[in-house]
């Protein structure tokens, strides 16, 4: 017996990081209620399990796509064979409605010494130091520190 499939669009917000599987990308899509006022306050949200072989849009998912934006998706869906599993959703079109905010880094201070950044952390004395085109240059081991380890890099160790 096959699944009925149906061809709709749908519009959530991805879970996690979009992953990769055997050639395809993969991700949670999670759909509220449109008439949440209308029904009842603990209707659940929609779990989609979605996955897409086209090269644009796994591009596209992997590069630019992360936790919390807001998508439309549009493809082919297969109900879940075990209840109580996503459905699953072959994604043909993908549209960004709209893009989460950047992360806040609580607790984390980064900082730019010229060419060179840094990361302070509130809970460690001591100060990753990276190349802003990301290239680490080690650890410091405290804020005083920074200073002698960009120069040992760039002179070479004091002899």
């Amino acid at each position: 017996m096959t699944s009925p499939q149906t061809h709709l669009a749908i519009d959530g917000y991805v879970d996690a990081i979009p992953g990769t599987g055997w050639g395809t990308a993969v991700f949670d899509l999670i759909h509220s209620p449109a008439d949440a006022d209308r029904i009842d306050p603990n209707t659940p949200d929609i779990v989609y399990a979605c996955t897409t072989a086209d090269p644009r849009i796994t591009d596209r998912l992997l590069r630019k796509i992360q936790p919390g934006d807001l998508l439309r998706v549009t493809g082919t869906i297969v109900p879940p064979d075990v209840p109580g599993t996503p459905a699953r959703l072959t994604v043909a079109v993908l549209e960004v409605l709209d893009a989460a905010p950047l992360p806040v880094l609580h607790g984390l201070v980064l900082e730019r010494w010229g060419n060179y950044a840094t990361v302070f952390d509130a809970d460690r004395d001591a100060v990753p130091v990276f190349t802003v085109d990301g290239t680490w240059i080690g650890e410091a081991a405290s804020p005083d520190a920074i200073s002698d380890l960009i120069d040992s890099f760039e002179n070479g160790p004091a002899r």
